[in-house]
């Protein structure tokens, strides 16, 4: 029976091209029969050691090579990830990788064995190989990095005035001793300063953080932000993200090095406004950029009292599905709501809700939903204030919004509720229950299955201007 142990190492588990590494290789003979190990190369063609050594059994063989990371080599990422795809499909150029779970290994240790005069070749990746106080030896993919990579801290910026904001951006270097300039690129409608950065950066894995200007145009406007990095004659873009979990190999992914500006045309009524945790959106960071004062409650310390200083409670997604607490002060939210508050419900699931009655009339939430981002959307009331004040809403509002219009829209409710949007997939009938208002006394009890947590990340401007107008009601 044939038994080897073969093995090809990195001293380090990244590398830029260009970059000289050193190569650790081992063959032990596992076998009861003696074998020849005839040559051991790095990619066909390339450095190639010939060792042409006996091993006898458990005997071994050790070896380094000194490569040089080839110049032209591609830079570690996930293949399906490399280009920009479409809606629902990667953009894939090599066919031959299709249906692979990973990638090919960033470099190969090809080794040659004789036995009983039949050489056969071996294929082993090369790898990092590292001692770790827990887990003991540990192994991770070699990866072949860009000499810098850059990142903007914020993904979206929100501007809802012209007062300017300081945007950080992070440099990251892949190797040692690195110097060059960084400026940002937008819109010429956009101003930033300074035009660009000088950095130095002398050790590996170090960071470095660059503070810019950004000034907005007066008028509604959207633009890209990105950072270019400048090192001699080459520029660089990528931003390096890294996954690193306990039960898969590690994995660094290259993607386009980007944040979104998004200058807008808005208003709104009131200063501060509650926010309840649900299963997570970033409702609570988006209402601050356009200027809103959000304080995050724990459910379990609502009161009368604790709420009556705000001018909107707003509900994360999923809140009565995966708040426990909230059961407990359902009638402390109605209260406030009689007593000329709002409260804004985002979607949840009609299974597993953990509150009932969900509003202070009857409402229920069926499975409903709207996945055509680009599906006509129709005013059935207006002349209500959601679509009017401060903010006077139209279709262009609804033009961009990213994955899907909404879900679990409300498929019952009472005469007190008004819907206020009619939206429907084609091919299906309208859907009526993604936006619904009702006055509770002297407030208004909102429930809305549009999803906001999908559009304020991407920075949606009719979004923000709908969401304004929902906080808004009653003041």
């Amino acid at each position: 029976m044939l038994s080897l142990f073969l093995e090809a190492t990195a001293q380090s588990q990244s590398a830029v091209p260009g970059k000289q590494i050193t190569l650790e290789l081992e063959a032990i003979n596992r076998s009861p029969g003696k074998m020849e190990l005839v040559t051991v190369e790095i990619n066909p063609g390339e450095e190639k050691l010939s060792p042409a050594q006996s091993l006898e059994n458990n005997e071994d063989w050790k070896g380094e090579i000194n490569y040089t990371i080839p110049r032209d080599i591609q830079y570690t990422s996930p293949y399906w990830l490399k280009e920009k795809g479409t809606i629902g499909k990667y953009q894939v150029d090599d066919l031959s990788l299709v249906g692979k779970p990973e990638n090919p290994p960033a470099l190969t240790a090809y080794f040659n064995v004789m036995i009983n005069g039949e050489v056969i070749p071996f294929e082993k990746p090369v790898v990092y190989k590292f001692n770790d106080p827990v887990e003991g030896e540990v192994y991770q993919p070699f990866q072949v990095i860009p000499p810098v990579s850059v990142a903007l801290v914020d993904k979206v910026l929100i501007f809802s005035n012209e007062e300017q904001k300081t945007v950080p951006v992070s440099i990251l270097a892949g190797q040692a001793n690195i110097s060059g300039d960084i400026k940002l690129k937008a819109s010429k409608d956009w101003q930033i300063s300074p035009s660009s950065v000088p950095f130095n950066i002398s050790e590996k894995g170090a960071g470095f953080t660059v503070n810019f200007t950004v000034t907005p145009p007066p008028g509604q406007n959207e633009s890209d932000l990105i950072p270019e990095v400048t090192i001699e004659d080459e520029t660089f873009g990528k931003e390096m993200v890294n996954l690193n979990y306990g039960h898969i190999p590690q994995q660094s992914i290259l993607l386009p090095a980007k944040a979104k500006l998004v200058k807008l045309d808005i208003k709104k009524k009131g200063e501060k406004i509650a926010f309840i945790e649900g299963a997570g959106d970033v409702v609570p960071q988006s209402m601050e950029q356009i200027g809103y004062d959000v304080v995050r409650l724990d459910p379990a310390g609502i009161s009368s009292q604790s709420l009556s200083g705000f001018d909107a409670v707003i509900l994360g997604i999923r809140a009565y599905n995966t708040v426990d607490a909230l059961k407990y002060v359902q009638n402390e939210l109605f209260d406030y709501v009689k007593g000329g508050g709002t409260v804004v419900v985002q979607y949840n699931t009609n299974r597993g809700i953990l509150v009932n009655p969900v509003a202070p009339y009857n409402l229920q939430i069926s499975r409903d939903r709207v996945t055509e981002e680009n599906a006509e959307v129709r005013f059935l009331t207006p002349e209500h204030p959601i679509l009017n004040v401060p903010n006077k809403i139209s279709s262009e509002d609804f033009k961009g919004w990213v994955q899907e219009r909404g879900l679990y829209f409300a498929d019952e409710w009472a005469p007190e509720f008004t819907p206020i949007l009619s939206i429907n997939d084609k091919n299906e009938t309208p859907k009526e229950g993604a936006l619904l208002v009702a006055p509770y006394g002297k407030g208004y009890f909102v429930y809305t299955g549009l999803s906001f947590f999908r559009q304020f990340p991407d920075g949606v401007p009719g979004a923000f201007r709908l969401f304004a107008n929902i906080v808004s009601l009653g003041k």
